[in-house]
């Protein structure tokens, strides 16, 4: 008898709109199909895996400024424009030390936060966090037993500066700065924010996650390139268009990394850092594999894609006399009455709302100006 799971279908991504999980790249599925029985928390038993761990952390290197921004210290990972693959021999190993590929964005957010509470001398060690941070980080305070002090953002849903300098105190561990904000799209000043942290002797962390494949084309200043930012979260299972599961996270330091590593007794390998033990090699291999086909060029153009697309998308919805938030990165908020929210759910939509009630559509790789113009032309027909 065939079991119910043989008769389901893949979800199709034609009317979600408002996830950060994409299509993986042709390239990336057949490397995630490859690697799939591989484990990188044993990379002396799979080798083959942990060399293309080594990849993708070299190639989340140069998409983050990490590479640049170590220069000798670390081997030349060949600047920002090389790939995981185009990395000199060597290159690959030596920034591995500076990060590996987490599950997701809550793994390394919460593992940013677990490495600046050890490393900090605190009595009570605090997270100063802008209200608009994902909520990862309510779930580290949670698990890591800090105080997480969320600050007001600005009028246009930025971190607030000045707010954060106020909740800074000899507590205080870690300062994190949001860049692409999952509700808004939002970009934090992070320039500022770095200043601000080094003053206090306080590392910075940037969340990037789901910006992270954007940012280098977008003329913001957000990764390593600014001095004071200490650790980086980014995801290739998002924009990066790995397969799911395939976070990263990145530090400026090793001690970051170092102040994660447990000892792995029973494996030959005599330490690790990650959170996770068993991970996935098809993740891995995906992020390795997409990275060296999109990056920069595929990435920089889906980036003048995305962002041509919101703004259109966005000049739209205003003609219809909707209220709509300005987009900064390729997603669009925008008012929507509850019941025409729930009606073009039940049509099929896949929509969300931001704390404040408003519908999200987030620009994602496999969001076109059709599917936009079909969901235009339901929002019509609600009139």
């Amino acid at each position: 008898m065939q079991s119910p799971v043989d008769d389901r279908r893949p979800q199709s991504f034609d009317r979600v709109l408002s996830s950060m999980c994409t299509e993986p790249h042709p390239a990336a599925r057949r490397a995630a199909e490859r690697y799939l029985p591989s484990n990188p928390g044993d990379p002396a038993t799979y080798g083959a895996v942990a060399d293309l761990e080594a990849e993708a952390v070299a190639g989340l290197a140069a998409v983050t400024g990490l590479a640049d921004a170590l220069g000798g210290d670390a081997g030349d990972a060949g600047g920002a424009g090389s790939g995981a693959a185009d990395a000199p021999d060597g290159a690959a190993d030596a920034l591995s030390a500076h990060g590996y590929v987490t599950s997701g964005g809550t793994e390394s957010n919460v593992q940013a936060v677990r490495s600046a509470r050890d490393r900090s001398d605190a009595a009570d060690p605090a997270v100063v966090a802008p209200e608009s941070a994902h909520f990862s980080f309510h779930k580290a305070a949670a698990v890591l037993d800090v105080d997480l002090r969320t600050v007001p953002t600005d009028d246009d849903g930025r971190a607030d500066v000045d707010a954060v300098a106020a909740a800074l105190d000899e507590d205080a561990a870690l300062v994190v700065a949001v860049a692409g904000s999952t509700e808004y799209g939002r970009v934090d000043p992070v320039p500022a924010l770095a200043d601000i942290a080094a003053d206090a002797g306080v590392p910075l962390h940037v969340d990037a996650a789901w910006g992270g494949f954007y940012l280098p084309f977008s003329g913001h200043e957000w990764g390593f390139a600014v001095d004071g930012v200490d650790t980086v979260t980014i995801d290739p299972h998002k924009v990066g268009r790995a397969a799911v599961p395939a976070g990263g996270l990145l530090a400026r330091d090793r001690a970051a990394l170092d102040a994660l590593a447990v000892e792995t007794p029973y494996l030959e390998t005599a330490s690790q850092a990650s959170l996770t033990g068993t991970r996935s090699g098809a993740g891995v291999a995906s992020a390795a594999a997409a990275m060296d086909a999109l990056w920069p060029d595929g990435y920089r153009e889906e980036y003048g894609r995305a962002m041509d697309l919101a703004t259109w998308f966005a000049d739209e919805l205003r003609g219809r006399g909707l209220r709509v938030v300005d987009p900064e990165l390729p997603l669009v908020a925008f008012d929507l009455p509850t019941d025409d929210f729930e009606t073009l759910r039940g049509r099929g939509w896949r929509l969300s709302r931001t704390t404040a009630g408003e519908a999200r559509v987030v620009v994602m790789p496999h969001v076109t100006r059709e599917s936009l113009a079909a969901f235009l032309d339901d929002v019509d027909d609600l009139s």
